[in-house]
């Protein structure tokens, strides 16, 4: 759907009230200024591209930022869990912050505190101020991970597949890039923690900019009189998620939605454990801290060319099942890699768990497709993403804590591969062919 032809404004998209001019909400009708597709393009490639440095920047240096910050391994532990509550809690607000403001001022104002959460955390003398500014920094990333689905259902209705393929390929450049450069970038800074993730700021400051520059140019405008029934109506359509007999669809109600919820808490799962553990993983079982990062880089960076193969190959299938079966299935292998040859087989294991990470992606396309309407997508994202990270909030911290009390990564690779069978089941569930307003 080209951008160049106005598109009316729903009800989730209207910004709030301007002084001195009627509330947009009450008004006849509007549209929207002209906003060249590939300006979208762009802003949703630098979003994604700042989605998960916050996290994955973090993990190679884990062991240097709990020694100087003194941290236990149970709170270390707690900070990996860190990212899934406030996706959970921050999350949950973007549907009404979208209502209000409309998604490319959320996504501006997300990027924005991304980047002075990196800035602020780098500048952190104990572990209150770190979490703190973690906090803020992650809460930006929530509302944009929710908002990125919608932004394509709106605007790419008819290219789901290839622009979820385009920013979850830039999500995944950006862990596996700040995976890969943060303990060089940190050795060429004088060896400072500090700096090598406080330089992380920076491409989140790019991606505000331009989200700004949408934000300006796509500004609302009053449409003519002979429009304005017809925006109403368009306005009502939008906002509304009905089953074909009238009846409303309540999420909490629909299977559908509950199976997307449980694949998307169980592979969050186990991508915030590989971000938080990885590293660790390798460096206990005596790969230099350098090579753990890149190894982790491989992990998260084979997920980048696959990212744009994997979700146009999903929206093709009627079920994503197997899809999603044979992606689980790597993690297995690359779990049992670990336990058995950490060392030696390194090299295989991290690929192997780079392809499970694929699931990501999948789940994103998924949404697009479980909902009929943007406005059905928007409620789909943020019920889905919101529940499922709350589902995912134990893992990382149990897996701490089980490394912790034993010694050894034999037991909390047992409990991964236990939720890794979990998400298959979970994964043939969420991929069958239905929508939320199917009903069950």
């Amino acid at each position: 759907m080209s951008l160049a032809k106005h598109d009316r404004i729903s009800a989730e998209d209207t910004p709030a009230p301007v002084a001195g001019r009627p509330p947009l909400r009450t008004a006849l009708a509007t549209v929207i200024t002209p906003v060249a597709p590939w300006l979208l393009g762009v802003g949703l490639a630098l979003a994604a591209l700042n989605l998960r440095p916050a996290i994955s920047a973090l993990a190679p240096l884990l062991e240097e930022v709990r020694a100087d910050l003194g941290m236990s391994g149970t709170v270390a532990g707690l900070l990996t869990s860190v990212p899934a509550l406030c996706f959970a809690v921050f999350g949950i607000t973007a549907p009404a912050l979208s209502r209000k403001y409309g998604p490319v001022a959320v996504v501006a104002a997300g990027m924005a505190a991304v980047a002075a959460g990196l800035g602020l955390r780098s500048l952190a003398g104990g572990t209150g101020v770190f979490l703190a500014s973690s906090a803020l920094a992650l809460a930006g990333i929530a509302v944009s991970n929710i908002l990125m689905p919608v932004i394509v259902k709106r605007y790419f209705p008819d290219r789901i597949g290839s622009m979820t393929g385009l920013y979850t390929m830039a999500l995944s450049l950006g862990a596996a890039g700040a995976g890969a450069i943060t303990v060089p970038v940190a050795s060429a800074l004088g060896d400072s923690w500090r700096l090598g993730i406080g330089v992380w700021a920076l491409p989140a400051v790019l991606a505000a900019t331009v989200w700004l520059t949408v934000l300006i140019r796509g500004r609302a405008v009053p449409a003519a009189p002979a429009a304005a029934a017809a925006g109403n109506g368009t306005a009502r359509a939008a906002t509304s998620m009905t089953r074909p007999d009238g009846t409303p669809v309540r999420l909490l109600r629909s299977p559908t939605a509950w199976a997307l919820a449980c694949f998307f808490g169980l592979q969050a799962t186990a991508a915030y454990i590989i971000m938080g553990w990885l590293p660790q993983i390798f460096r206990d079982a005596g790969v230099p801290a350098g090579t753990a990062g890149v190894l982790f880089a491989v992990a998260m960076g084979l997920s980048v060319p696959l990212s744009f193969v994997v979700p146009r190959l999903a929206t093709r299938m009627r079920r994503q099942g197997p899809l999603l079966t044979v992606l689980a299935s790597c993690g297995l292998a690359g779990y049992a890699g670990l336990w058995l040859a950490p060392h030696s087989g390194a090299w295989a294991w991290a690929a192997l768990l780079g392809i499970a990470n694929c699931s990501f992606p999948v789940a994103l396309a998924m949404l697009g497709l479980r909902a009929r309407s943007a406005h059905g997508v928007v409620r789909l994202s943020a019920f889905a993403q919101s529940t499922g990270y709350l589902i995912s909030l134990p893992g990382p911290l149990i897996v701490g804590v089980l490394n912790e009390t034993t010694g050894s990564w034999s037991l909390p690779l047992l409990f991964m591969a236990t939720l890794m069978a979990l998400q298959i089941v979970a994964g043939v569930l969420a991929g069958r062919d239905r929508h939320i307003e199917d009903g069950a």
